[in-house]
């Protein structure tokens, strides 16, 4: 039960068939394109740049690295000042995380081995085995708002019918897993420290999920040896996990915003279509500040599921030439910590709940 196992102009209404809403203009006669005519609009934005990618892979490695050193030489002076950098400086792995994504996605460099070995060495700096990865969230990319297809590369959802009909073990083992503290603590520790160490989920799934493991993990160690005989085990120690710590719970805090809010969608396989699944069950999380450049605009998450080859630094571009977009499933940060409330898909409804308001249903049926 892991994470990983376990992001308008026009004047519209929405207007809901099944699970799924749509949306029509109701002053003019044009209407908002559909998810699949967004698809064909969204084409031109795909071409990857080879200048303006290692770019954006030099503007995040080299003050990544730079961040470690002054973390380390920040030791002498104070541990706390060495905390706040290490905070910067895991803002810049979750940007080079993104950048592993969209190497997974093909989308950062037209050339497919220049994609996979740089998602691959940056697989060593955020733990997590390029390949294995890939394969889980390609699956997370097809299957997203799928209730028959749940249980690879997204966050654990049950609908309020299924919590209800589990025995008291059943509704804890759940309520468990949903706290906060494990979902955006223990979790995203366990994840990337441990889970990926071994292909778990894709053990009898082929050689090369092993090696993906097992190499990231070698390359790591190997790493952390270097690392520890120039600077000795506690200096390395008190930078290195501090910093993937904190990389960890925000990147699985953004991706669970990304789906887990109030009025994603979930579907039954014989009414699920990906594309609409993509563009109303995905959140436009709207980021203050430079914020969502750290995060390498992945906020723009509508967007990225209705056309993953779209690199991740003209998602903002999409925006600014699409108005409709800027507005449908918008998620502002404040807006965002209410998502932690909810729990349970309410197939009634066609949309997350808390677990009390469940319970209140229960009490009323």
């Amino acid at each position: 039960m892991g994470l990983h196992d376990i992001v308008m102009p026009l004047n519209i209404e929405m207007i809901h068939f099944g699970t799924y809403a749509f949306m029509e203009n109701t002053t003019q006669d044009k209407k908002v394109p559909s998810a699949r005519d967004w698809m064909k609009v969204l084409q031109v934005y795909r071409t990857p740049g080879i200048r303006r990618s290692f770019f954006e892979l030099g503007v995040t490695l080299l003050p990544f690295i730079a961040l470690w050193i002054a973390a380390y030489q920040s030791l002498k002076i104070s541990y706390l000042l060495s905390l706040v950098i290490c905070l910067i400086a895991s803002t810049f792995l979750v940007r080079l995380f993104i950048i592993q994504h969209d190497c997974g996605h093909g989308a950062f460099f037209k050339n497919k081995s220049l994609n996979n070995w740089v998602g691959r060495l940056i697989g060593v700096l955020t733990l997590t085995p390029y390949t294995l990865w890939r394969q889980a969230h390609l699956i997370h990319h097809s299957s997203s708002g799928n209730l028959d297809k749940r249980g690879v590369g997204d966050i654990m959802t049950i609908t309020v019918e299924e919590y209800l009909a589990r025995g008291p073990k059943g509704r804890f083992a759940y309520r468990l897993y949903r706290h906060p503290l494990v979902l955006f603590v223990i979790g995203p520790i366990f994840i990337f420290m441990l889970h990926y160490r071994l292909p778990i989920g894709f053990m009898k799934s082929g050689l090369k999920y092993w090696v993906s493991s097992l190499g990231t993990s070698l390359s790591m160690f190997i790493g952390a040896a270097i690392l520890i005989y120039f600077i000795g085990f506690i200096p390395f120690a008190m930078i290195y996990f501090p910093i993937a710590i904190a990389a960890a719970i925000i990147g699985v805090w953004m991706f669970y915003v990304q789906h887990q809010f109030e009025h994603t969608v979930w579907s039954k396989d014989e009414n699920w279509q990906m594309q609409e699944a993509a563009l109303y069950g995905s959140s436009y999380y709207d980021l203050p500040w430079f914020l969502p450049w750290l995060t390498g605009y992945i906020g723009i998450h509508h967007v990225h599921h209705l056309n993953s080859r779209i690199p991740f630094y003209r998602l903002k571009k999409v925006l600014k030439d699409h108005a409709a977009l800027a507005n449908m499933k918008r998620l502002t940060l404040w807006e965002s910590f209410k998502c932690v409330r909810l729990q349970l898909w309410c197939e009634q409804k066609g949309r997350l709940i808390s677990f009390k308001e469940a319970m209140s249903k229960e009490v009323m049926s």
